[in-house]
């Protein structure tokens, strides 16, 4: 029996003066080994492949290797090389191969590429500051050896969050916030405290991976919100007080470690559905250089396909690309401990290399079986700007949990008063199960602001965007934004009108913070953060943008409102339901859910109806939790029948928008002194709670 003839084992040998070997082929990207480093790329097309290496700062490189032929395997080009201090290099590669755009070639052995791997990223350590263009995005191996000091996600319960949605920067960034580092992961670890007394449990946080707020934008302007990721396993360096000194990978753990040990989860907010190379006018600095047509989608005559709106689709489905995506996952989770994350346009991960829509999206099904995020939270934005909108639809595998941008929409429109929107709020109110039925509530994430669009402040201070200072000419930002100015555009003397705007915003965080589901906040709703009209902020980095501390005092009201609010919600597990309510009693006193209106069991569910009454009933081991919530979103006052307690309970007012804060604390609420009927003002949101009558 003949055997093939094996091949010789690839030498060690010696380039540019240093002893080298082959690498091994996976992990990718840049391993330390004994006595150097391990470097590993992916390349489909490429005729040669060379390591460029740089001292930290250097703006000409010390040496530059080419890999033989015999350091690759399959696709894969390895090399160990000896001698190298990890702490103390930069480098990139160069790939050459064909140019062949219409075939979607687009090797470049001209251009120094960036890692797609690589743990921290050189050259954008100070925020502003014009980058050297010829060597930008080094690429870094990050420090090891953190100390966690025993920490781990903490795996709260999805019901039992409430989500705060924040800019880094922007958080501690204005004079006022008082932190000795502003605008950095230090700054907001110095805020814990106030997000603590606040009452929320996770910190959502808009891109902190390393993007260039310098990229595309005219002068004065910035990529302040960050969609536009240049490294996806790389902390933004100008985000961390230490960056200059290469710890913002430490500084970043470090805010993971303290937000736990305050109780609070940490969900990052990852954009993989586009790169910041843009189309073909756009740059050329990693993944277009690597493999265009591996990790892009393409039309066939070469173009990029662009359902995110930015000028290029990744190919989020291909197996390498879905690879890719996985292992940084598995990354933020395992080294920075993270405990979820929110995908931007989640519907591009749905999408098939033709951008069509696939049935069973291979990385969302991987992703929701995946061992090592088995309990790390998938939340999906769950449409892109192709047109996909999934919200209620994306494909979820029993696991993902979406923004719910119908619940958005549905308070907004019921607050402003439009007629036929009862039945609608109904089911927003119970967790949306006319579109998460299958899941229960927690698959939806409610929020009535984000950081895309108006403020809550807002939302009811003008009808129209006003984006003039964004350099487009207005024509960015949505349209459809289902606001109410409550009689006057922009800042008003009117103490009516700002009286009415207050009162909207309380009615929407009290629907917010006692709807089944999961909450979401946006920073700055809470002291009345406004954006002066303008609905998409994006390149702001500026007062516009950032969280305002005066407010504190100068809103006091309303953010003692809404610390309230939050811990009402964590008072009473019947407003945090992890299943669907069904309508029934199962041998309680009353239904877990049920419906009234001007009279007591009877809602009106009209088109031309504006008030909405529910009462939430829960017993388990004896104890009752019932809370009543009634809308008013009518101009005019109501006087409401009540559901009749039993003798030993009566109703007592938690909020009441119109006339009454809430009350101090759970058990504090005052009792009625009519128990039978109660008024609500015009557009008005009233919670009562029933409890022990007093002296009994």
């Amino acid at each position: 029996m003949r055997t093939a003839p094996r091949a010789a084992p690839c030498p060690a040998g010696r380039l540019a003066g240093f002893d080298v070997r082959e690498g091994r082929p996976l992990p990718f990207g840049a391993t330390r080994v004994p006595g150097g480093v391990n470097f590993s790329v992916y390349s489909t097309g490429a005729a040669s492949v060379a390591l460029v290496l740089f001292w930290r700062g250097a703006e000409e490189p010390f040496a530059e290797l080419e890999f033989p032929e015999c350091y690759r395997t399959g696709s894969v080009y390895a090399m160990t090389v000896f001698g190298l201090c990890a702490e103390e290099i930069e480098y990139g590669y160069r790939i050459d191969g064909p140019w062949d755009p219409e075939r979607g070639d687009r090797y470049d052995a001209a251009c120094l590429l960036s890692d797609p791997y690589a743990t921290a990223v050189g050259g954008r350590e100070t925020w502003g500051e014009p980058g050297d263009r010829r060597y930008r995005y080094r690429s870094r191996i990050a420090p090891d050896g953190f100390d966690w000091a025993g920490d781990r996600p903490l795996g709260l319960p999805m019901q039992d969050l409430v989500i705060y949605e924040t800019h880094v920067r922007g958080f501690t960034r204005h004079p006022s916030s008082g932190v000795r580092w502003p605008g950095t992961f230090a700054g907001l670890a110095e805020r814990i405290p106030y997000l603590v007394e606040l009452g929320v449990n996770c910190v959502e946080l808009m891109p902190v991976l390393e993007f260039d707020e310098n990229e595309n934008h005219p002068a004065g302007l910035h990529d302040y919100w960050g969609y536009n990721t240049v490294g996806f396993f790389a902390p933004k360096a100008s985000y961390a007080a230490t960056g200059v000194l290469g710890r913002q990978n430490d500084e970043l753990k470090s805010l993971v470690k303290q937000l736990h040990a305050a109780g609070i989860e940490v969900v990052l907010d990852v954009v993989f559905n586009h790169t910041a190379e843009g189309d073909e006018r756009g740059p050329t600095f990693s993944f277009r250089g690597l493999d265009n047509r591996v990790y892009y989608m393409l039309t066939p005559d070469g173009r990029y396909y662009n359902f995110s709106g930015t000028g290029n689709t990744v190919n989020c489905n291909h197996p390498v690309v879905l690879g890719f995506v996985l292992d940084c996952l598995r990354y933020w989770v395992s080294e920075y401990h993270v405990d979820g994350f929110r995908f931007d346009l989640a519907a591009v991960l749905g999408r098939a290399s033709d951008g069509s829509p696939l049935a069973n999206p291979p990385l969302l099904e991987t992703l929701a079986s995946d061992p090592v995020l088995a309990h790390t939270k998938l939340i999906a934005e769950a449409w892109d700007a192709g047109g996909l909108y999934q919200v209620g639809s994306f494909p979820d595998y029993c696991r993902w949990s979406e923004w719910n941008g119908r619940y958005r929409d549905a308070v907004r429109r019921f607050l402003k008063g439009e007629p036929g929107t009862v039945s609608e709020m109904a089911d927003r109110l119970i967790g949306s199960p006319d579109l998460y039925l299958r899941r229960g509530p927690v698959a939806s994430v409610n929020f009535v602001t984000s950081h895309d669009g108006f403020t809550l402040h807002d939302l009811f201070a003008y009808n129209d965007k006003h984006n003039d200072a964004n350099g487009e000419h207005g024509g960015d930002g949505d349209d459809a934004n289902h606001s109410w100015n409550c009689g006057h555009e922009g800042p008003a003397g009117d103490q009516e009108v700002l009286a009415l705007r207050r009162r909207q915003a309380c009615n929407a965080l009290l629907l917010l913070l006692t709807s089944h589901g999961v909450p979401m906040l946006l920073a700055g709703d809470e002291i009345g953060r406004t954006q002066q009209g303008n609905n998409n902020a994006y390149c702001h980095d500026s007062e516009i943008s950032w969280f305002d501390w005066r407010g504190l005092a100068e809103n006091a009201d309303l953010l003692l409102f809404v610390k309230r609010a939050i811990a009402f919600r964590r008072a009473h597990p019947v407003l945090r339901r992890r299943w669907h309510i069904t309508g029934h009693a199962n041998g309680a006193l009353f239904p877990d859910v049920s419906w009234h209106g001007v009279r007591a069991w009877t809602p009106d569910w009209s088109s031309h109806n504006r008030l909405l009454a529910v009462m939430f009933h829960a017993e388990e081991e004896g104890a009752a939790d019932c809370v009543y919530l009634a809308a008013n979103a009518h101009w005019e006052r109501h006087e409401l029948e009540l559901p009749q307690l039993p003798d030993h309970l009566a109703w007592h007012r938690f909020a009441d928008t119109h006339a009454e804060p809430p009350a101090e604390q759970p058990g504090a609420e005052p009792e009625l002194a009519d128990q039978e009927r109660v008024r609500i003002g015009p557009r008005t949101v009233l919670v009562l709670v029933a409890r022990e009558r007093r002296g009994r």
